[in-house]
């Protein structure tokens, strides 16, 4: 074989060897295009799935959120009610005992027996009493009570008349009340020495 010839036969040899190369490569390629593509689609479909879920719970939280908010101003409201109308039953009940001093007073100016003016204003006096009773005021005691700093405050101490008396309550100059046992008023009292 001549040189021109030799040199004709590498040159389709390796015409031959590039064609196969790229053979193969273009039956290689399609596979690798089709998995990126397959993996890609799987992805963009995680993706959607990720930002339906997404909505879904933004859709969620907005309406909690809103529920919430809604129930934060109705408990607002029904504590505003309840402070401004919270009295209403204790003073509706105490209503009926107005009443009964409006007509003491009304007898007091047309009346000439005292001891009848005294006995109705005890009556009221009991009456009032017993609404706070119902209402859960009740009052302390403090006769013959020995003194208590949880509902007694002694504004005075006096020396004692007798040795069972000492560090005991002599008299009571103002009442103290309770409401359902917390202490509304201290009673204010005199004891003895």
């Amino acid at each position: 074989m001549n040189p021109k010839e030799k040199a004709k036969e590498k040159e389709v040899k390796a015409k031959a060897t590039e064609n196969l190369k790229e053979e193969k490569e273009s039956k290689e390629n399609p596979v690798e295009e089709t998995a990126p593509l397959a993996e890609e689609n799987e992805l963009e479909k995680q993706l959607e799935e990720a930002n339906a879920t997404i909505e879904d719970q933004k859709d969620k939280y907005l309406r909690l959120s809103a529920e919430f908010d809604n129930y934060r101003k109705r408990t607002m409201k029904e504590k505003a009610e309840l402070i401004l109308n919270g009295g209403e039953k204790s003073l509706s009940s105490i209503l009926p005992v107005v009443d009964d001093l409006e007509r003491a007073l009304q007898t007091m100016e047309k009346a000439t027996d005292v001891a009848a003016v005294k006995e109705g204003v005890e009556l009221i006096y009991n009456k009032f009493i017993a609404v706070l009773n119902q209402n859960g005021v009740k009052i302390i005691e403090t006769k013959d009570q020995a003194l208590d700093t949880d509902y007694h405050e002694a504004i005075a101490v006096v020396p004692a008349p007798s040795e069972k008396q000492k560090g005991k309550i002599l008299d009571c100059v103002q009442t103290g009340y309770t409401l359902n046992d917390k202490v509304l008023r201290h009673a204010k009292v005199v004891v003895g020495e």
